[in-house]
């Protein structure tokens, strides 16, 4: 009997850490994780953002394509931001060197605001005020108001190599699209409403060139858009144009994307490859009908985004300059 005790209490002893890991692991992030060292910083990070929107409206699309760009690579930890002097960082790699300066500079300003604020200098991390700045765009261009889990810290760490087939692709098919996400934990359905931030924002025509040029136009493109998109890409011009993701409201965060889909005005093949193949067709068809829906889709989406890879409690630090490691 004694021993079959002795068995029990090791076993809770055991047990008993394990429970603390799990707990710990399901609390990483909160909503009020600031609440006594930087009460104000959403308030903050809003003025902040917002003063910057009223500048360029390009903040929005900027902002949030970065914030993207930082969680699938090497989690959610702003390593993105951090800059190199030979030019090995991520956002020197090729994937990332279309990032526009907006989206970075939204973050720094903002940053900048908070540490102002002498009960919040230095408690803050650039990874937690890229979360808030994103959803600040959102919200600005008419998009769903979402909590934001906070208590990320910074990554010391961001190279090239790291973003080598990390991030979607505009040529990309259905079943590569959702093992990339399917590698983050998010499902088809995050795929698909997370895809939808291309309501916002704009690509360069040498990222869809072969669908309106070549042998013959895309099928699955529309035609009179693509002849459309001809005229705004001649095969002799620059091909750094900038052409609008979404060609009917541009700016403004809405279910428009997905109605576009429908008509076949999907600018990269990986966007509109989500209505012409019928496992996602459905759920490119929910969004078109109902913004709500894609609203509810969207905010679930980039709440799992923003749990992907988080350094928190004593991993990696709260940077003092969000571009450089402390």
């Amino acid at each position: 009997m004694q021993n079959q005790r002795m068995k029990f209490v090791f076993v809770l002893l055991f047990i008993f850490p394990l429970l603390l890991l799990v707990t710990h692991s399901k609390a990483q992030l909160s909503t009020n994780f600031y609440q006594n060292s930087c009460p104000n910083v959403e308030s903050i990070v809003q003025a902040a953002v917002r003063a910057k929107f009223q500048q360029t409206f390009v903040t929005a699309p900027a902002t949030l394509r970065l914030y993207f760009h930082d969680c699938f690579v090497r989690g959610c930890d702003a390593s993105v931001m951090l800059a190199s002097p030979n030019g090995n960082a991520e956002k020197d790699h090729p994937d990332d060197i279309s990032l526009a300066g907006d989206g970075f500079d939204t973050v720094i300003k903002a940053k900048a605001a908070v540490d102002s604020n002498f009960n919040c200098r230095n408690k803050v991390s650039c990874a937690d005020i890229l979360a808030l700045a994103t959803r600040e765009v959102v919200s600005l261009t008419g998009g769903p108001r979402y909590t934001v889990e906070l208590g990320r810290r910074d990554g010391r760490i961001s190279t090239k190599a790291s973003v080598q087939r990390k991030l979607p692709h505009a040529n990309f098919n259905l079943d590569q699209l959702n093992s990339m996400f399917a590698s983050h934990g998010l499902s088809q359905t995050d795929m698909i409403a997370l895809s939808g931030a291309h309501t916002l924002g704009f690509s360069h025509c040498d990222q869809f060139s072969k669908r309106i040029y070549g042998k013959q136009i895309d099928p699955t493109l529309n035609r009179a858009y693509a002849l459309q998109l001809r005229q705004m890409c001649p095969l002799k011009v620059d091909p750094r144009i900038a052409i609008n993701m979404d060609p009917t409201t541009p700016q403004t965060f809405d279910n428009a994307y997905y109605q576009n889909l429908v008509q076949g005005k999907g600018l990269f093949s990986s966007d509109q490859i989500l209505f012409t193949d019928t496992r996602s067709r459905s759920t490119v068809q929910q969004f078109a009908s109902s913004n709500a829906a894609f609203n509810n889709a969207f905010v679930s989406a980039i709440t799992k985004l923003g749990r992907i890879g988080v350094l928190t409690g004593n991993k990696g630090e709260i940077r003092r300059d969000c571009t450089a490691i402390n």
